[in-house]
């Protein structure tokens, strides 16, 4: 246990570690991250679901009321729709993304996998994503990698990737910037 808590921190942290052991002693490790994976896409697709998870505007009665029912539609059940009430009747559904983050992070340590988070300026395709796998294997020295792609056109080109503590800024928009400054320092 104290392993898992060094990796995850915060109040996120603590409910992700809770959660993490729960269903590490049932053996549904892969299925509530699966369903917790789900639930995180239905909040980045849908800005009204985002909304009534965020706002302290809406009590714990009528959040738990919504999220009942997107969960039943969406085929959410047992522990993570569990945990899911939880959260929203301890009013922490507002950490819920953070939660998942830390719950991924630690099924992926408990597994010896390693996260990627990935930012792109437009989506990769197949190619392109199979040679940035390999040279992250690569560097890590072989171990499975949960790959986190996220597309931000702000960066206007190159990508930024970062493995554990580890960050590698290849984007355009620093690159401009890194010039903007050096040309700013030379007057």
């Amino acid at each position: 246990m104290a392993a898992e808590l060094s990796i995850v921190s915060g109040m996120a942290g603590r409910y992700a570690n809770a959660l993490f052991e729960l269903a590490r002693d049932e053996k549904k490790l892969d299925a509530v991250k699966a369903d917790l994976e789900a639930f995180d896409a239905l909040i980045a697709n849908n800005k009204d679901l985002e909304r009534l998870v965020r706002s302290p505007v809406y009590g714990a009665d009528d959040q738990l009321k919504a999220l009942s029912a997107i969960l039943d539609k969406a085929g959410i059940g047992g522990l993570a729709a569990n945990f899911l009430r939880v959260l929203t009747t301890n009013r922490r559904l507002f950490a819920v993304r953070e939660v998942i983050r830390d719950y991924k992070a630690l099924v992926a340590h408990n597994k010896g996998e390693v996260t990627a988070e990935v930012t792109v300026a437009e989506p990769l395709n197949d190619k392109n994503m199979d040679a940035l796998k390999s040279a992250i294997k690569s560097v890590t020295g072989g171990k499975d990698i949960d790959f986190n792609v996220k597309v931000d056109p702000a960066i206007i080109g190159g990508l930024i990737v970062k493995v554990g503590s580890r960050m590698v800024d290849s984007s355009l928009r620093t690159k401009l910037n890194s010039i903007k400054f050096a040309m700013k320092e030379a007057r």
